[in-house]
């Protein structure tokens, strides 16, 4: 069954893969939705039979040939707990895609993407759809307080502006020739000592202004990096696009739970993150 292009489907787990931080790497095989979905989209998932309300999860990776999707996730609550149990083979009743999601500009033919913590798949889906797209270059740049699930190594890709502390990328993104670079305040070997928006508030200090004038923002993650980052694109004058996150009952904008106030051009309007989002103009936002 669909609805317009969101789609009721049978998700088979393909795999369930922990990490350090308690995260996990949840793949399955939905064709219908994985045809559909675009960077910044996410499902609404069953979690297990017990719990009656979906969860919002957003979409990590997908594959539209073998039909398969990928989400990072931290089990916070009982319903997130459970799906950390669900085994290879059983069977998830997904609702996606659902929402709008980022929409690059091509007269800013440079995006630096900037991710954190559970903010970051959408991130990383942005740079795989993107990596032969001739039209964008991207930078990616992540932040964690807890070690990333993924391995990083020693940047083989050179980034100028970059603080000397910056030295290790994601090897993820090393493969598909995508610049990046890590911050955390942990102390992990190779990662910028601080947030991630102040990373990437140094590398726009050393560029030019004509330099500037290619790029555009875009993120995901915790309230405080969104509004640091939308602060960043106000101090540079850079169009800057957000993905929420936001608790959700419904997920298809029937309940108006997950509403939030934007500043339009038209007047102070409430958008529903589910279906009017996620992804907003971070000018209109904060």
């Amino acid at each position: 069954m669909t609805r317009n292009t969101i789609c009721l489907e049978k998700a088979v787990v393909i795999s369930q893969k922990s990490f350090a931080g308690d995260q996990h790497i949840l793949r399955v095989h939905a064709p219908k939705c994985a045809a559909r979905a675009e960077p910044g989209s996410f499902v609404h998932l069953t979690c297990h039979p017990t719990i009656l309300m979906r969860r919002p999860l957003s979409i990590m990776r997908t594959d539209r040939k073998k039909g398969w999707l990928e989400f990072l996730y931290k089990p916070v609550g009982t319903g997130l707990n459970l799906l950390t149990q669900r085994n290879e083979g059983e069977i998830l009743s997904m609702l996606g895609p659902i929402g709008n999601g980022f929409k690059p500009d091509p007269s800013r033919p440079f995006i630096l993407a900037i991710g954190g913590g559970v903010g970051i798949p959408p991130v990383i889906f942005l740079a795989d759809n993107l990596q032969n797209d001739n039209r964008f270059e991207v930078l990616v740049l992540m932040g964690s307080e807890v070690p990333f699930p993924f391995d990083l190594s020693n940047a083989t890709i050179s980034i100028p502006g970059m603080p000397p502390s910056a030295t290790h990328s994601i090897e993820l993104l090393d493969e598909w020739e995508t610049p990046s670079r890590a911050a955390s305040k942990a102390g992990y070997e190779g990662c910028f000592h601080g947030f991630v928006p102040e990373l990437a508030n140094i590398w726009l200090q050393n560029l030019s202004a004509s330099e500037r004038k290619k790029i555009q923002l875009m993120g995901c993650g915790p309230t405080a990096m969104l509004k640091a980052t939308a602060a960043l694109a106000k101090d540079f004058d850079l169009p800057c696009q957000l993905a929420l996150e936001e608790f959700m009952a419904c997920g298809v904008g029937g309940c108006a739970g997950c509403t939030v106030l934007l500043n339009t051009p038209e007047g102070p309007a409430m958008k529903r993150v589910c279906v009017d989002g996620p992804v907003f103009d971070a000018h209109q936002l904060y």
